[in-house]
């Protein structure tokens, strides 16, 4: 079963916006059923992995608790769940607008649960119930585990006239604890995301996360550990560490001592069955020398990273309180290249940030060039509420912003074309993973460097290859994002 979510298939080539890394293993298994059997949840995501592994998360806890199964079909649900994200311009709009459609459904079927949750959910609650009356349940990214409280609480009020009907609100942050309370991960395929930490502690001036999901929590060393053999031992290949700050991880270890980072990479290699970490979302002031030291010692990295700066303007910087200049950041990168010449890198931006001149628009022109980003997720900046930096004058114009960011996009889109190009004539390491739906003489994988490769097989090895890390060596460009090429060998 999977979630309805936005998953572009691997053979699909996908814009620079979106991260097929955050649209994969999206599956659960079904729990015994322990009552309410046959009820369906129908769940829509936005947003960043972060949402993408709670969302993930909810269907376990329904599952588990209720017998609940995955819908495709919005007219076929019983419950349905939108897992919302504050990041861009008018998320709540957004959210009202979808709610509107899914009032209709209720209408016609007034047992119909519907549920809010993720970072919208957590800064507007009361907004929400106020202007939605007829939503159930409102919860925050910390309290999803309560899911099954919440859903038992709204049916009891089955019996009440719906103009009259209290919706349930906990959109609290009660520390880790949602993790204490998460059914035992389970997973179809070979990738899987491993949340290890809660929140951010940075308060970037424009950055709603502190104010939706908290302070920086890490899980314990053990709790990550156990989660992350588990799904090893489920035929898990690649793990992908999640945290809003993931390279500021400090969990406590039994002795009570804390392990950093760098450290829980050392332990995640060593579990058997793992051949490929990645990471997101890394903050420079967290890319530490023993980081970078791993990338020497640790094949199971990938040579790819992801490390937003957001702007390439100290200027810019300072206003953002990213608090680390355009000088470290420029280090930083060539001292991991020193250790891992074949490092493919991808960054995000905010362009039109309140206060930027040509010259500092040029200064990030510059710095896409000089370090060749591989691809980025970059936007135009607009005001999210509560954040200090709603409080500046937005005095860039809309249109200078969109001529900036189509600008920008460009250097960056020029760049993902080199690139993949490039590859064509190497061999790279490739994690199989499917085969092509539109081209079934074919197996797909995902490179280190996010591409995905295809190339031709019998249909007696399928079996062979599917799950392991093979080394492809690259005949064709296909798209910007997809290669094709023919198999070498099978490395693990």
């Amino acid at each position: 079963m999977s979630v309805t979510v936005f998953n572009p298939r691997l053979d699909d080539a996908t814009d620079e916006a979106t991260s097929s890394a955050a649209l994969n293993n999206l599956s659960v298994e079904q729990a015994p059923v322990h009552r309410a059997a046959n009820k369906k949840v129908f769940i829509t995501t936005q947003g960043c992995q972060m949402n993408v592994y709670d969302s993930d998360k909810m269907l376990d806890v329904l599952g588990d608790s209720h017998g609940m199964e995955v819908t495709h079909n919005i007219d076929d649900a019983d419950v349905l769940l939108m897992n919302t994200c504050s990041i861009r311009e008018k998320a709540q709009e957004k959210v009202f607008s979808e709610l509107g459609r899914w009032r209709k459904l209720k209408e016609k079927r007034p047992d119909l649960v519907i549920g809010v949750g993720g970072c919208v959910a957590s800064q507007e609650g009361d907004n929400i119930q106020k202007r939605a009356p007829y939503v159930d349940m409102i919860f925050g990214p910390q309290t999803l585990h309560r899911l099954p409280e919440l859903y038992d609480q709204s049916n009891e009020q089955r019996d009440i006239a719906p103009k009259n009907r209290i919706g349930t609100i906990d959109v609290s942050f009660p520390s880790i604890e949602k993790f204490d309370f998460l059914p035992e991960p389970r997973v179809e395929g070979y990738k899987a995301f491993v949340s290890i930490m809660e929140g951010c502690s940075k308060y970037c001036s424009f950055c709603v996360v502190p104010y939706t999901r908290g302070e920086e929590l890490s899980r314990p060393l053990d709790d990550v550990l156990a989660e992350i053999d588990s799904l090893a031992e489920q035929g898990v290949r690649e793990i992908n560490l999640l945290g809003q700050n993931v390279n500021g991880y400090r969990g406590q270890k039994d002795d009570g001592s804390i392990c950093r980072f760098a450290e829980l990479l050392h332990y995640v290699s060593h579990i058997d069955g793992v051949e490929r970490i990645r990471y997101t979302t890394s903050h420079p002031l967290e890319f530490t020398d023993d980081i970078i030291d791993a990338y020497a010692k640790l094949p199971e990295l990938v040579s790819h990273l992801h490390l937003p700066v957001q702007s390439g303007s100290n200027a810019i910087l300072a206003a953002m309180k990213r608090n680390h200049t355009i000088d470290v950041y420029i280090d930083q990168i060539n001292k991991l290249k020193a250790v891992r010449p074949d490092i493919h890198l991808s960054s995000d931006f905010i362009i039109g940030f309140p206060g930027e001149t040509d010259a500092d628009f040029q200064d990030t022109l510059n710095l896409a060039k000089a370090l060749n980003f591989d691809h980025s997720y970059s936007f135009i900046y607009s005001k999210r509420p509560g954040t200090p930096a709603s409080e500046l004058p937005d005095d860039v114009s809309f249109a200078t912003k969109k001529a900036r960011l189509a600008e920008f996009q460009q250097v960056i889109i020029d760049s993902t074309l080199q690139k993949t190009h490039e590859m064509v004539g190497t061999t790279t390491r490739v994690l199989v993973e499917q085969v092509a739906d539109r081209h079934p003489e074919y197996l797909l994988g995902t490179a280190d460097n996010t591409r995905t490769v295809m190339f031709p097989f019998e249909e007696a090895q399928k079996d062979e290859l599917l799950g392991k890390i093979v080394n492809v060596h690259i005949t064709e460009f296909v798209s910007p994002h997809m290669v094709k090429g023919e198999l070498v060998e099978v490395l693990a």
